[in-house]
């Protein structure tokens, strides 16, 4: 590791710990020429495929990306920050679990739908709205009467009282 003040490679590790979210490890380190200390952080490198998108293009993976569509649909929902994070690193988990060179944009929806489907229907008719590009109010329509039974179904029914 290079020193930001004296650019020479020639240091110690003083302190070395994992951070909160254990995505890395931090590591505070001294120069042993200057005496300059600074902070470095170790990620895993990880190898995710290139995304064809549905014109035929190719892209490399940005979950950025990712994380502004589901922020747009989860926009006014009372969704925890850290369980749309948890839903990014399952479909990322996913996409590397494949060991696929490259993946269409479809399947990165469909991992996202599935999940989303189940955190919060309303977010779930929000992306799929704009993901699925539906070509008519019918088929609108028909993605949210599905996800209306499928969560009425899930849900055990309250007795009346009278």
């Amino acid at each position: 590791m290079r020193c930001p003040c004296c650019g020479k490679d020639n240091d110690r590790v003083v302190d070395s710990r994992a951070t909160s979210d254990r995505s890395a490890t931090r590591r505070r380190r001294e120069c042993l020429l200057c005496g300059a200390r600074y902070t470095t952080y170790e990620h895993i490198e990880r190898h995710m495929p290139r995304v064809i998108k549905r014109d035929g293009c190719r892209e490399l993976f940005d979950r950025a990306k990712m994380e502004r569509g589901l922020l747009s649909a989860c926009q006014k929902r009372k969704i925890p920050s850290n369980a749309i994070n948890q839903l990014i690193d399952d479909v990322i988990f996913e996409l590397e679990r494949s060991n696929a060179v490259e993946v269409p944009t479809e399947l990165i929806g469909k991992l996202i739908m599935e999940r989303l489907r189940t955190l919060d229907p309303v977010a779930y008719v929000r992306f799929a709205s704009v993901y699925s590009a539906f070509d008519d109010v019918q088929q609108f329509m028909a993605a949210v009467n599905d996800i209306g039974t499928s969560t009425s179904n899930s849900r055990p029914r309250r007795r009346r009282t009278p």
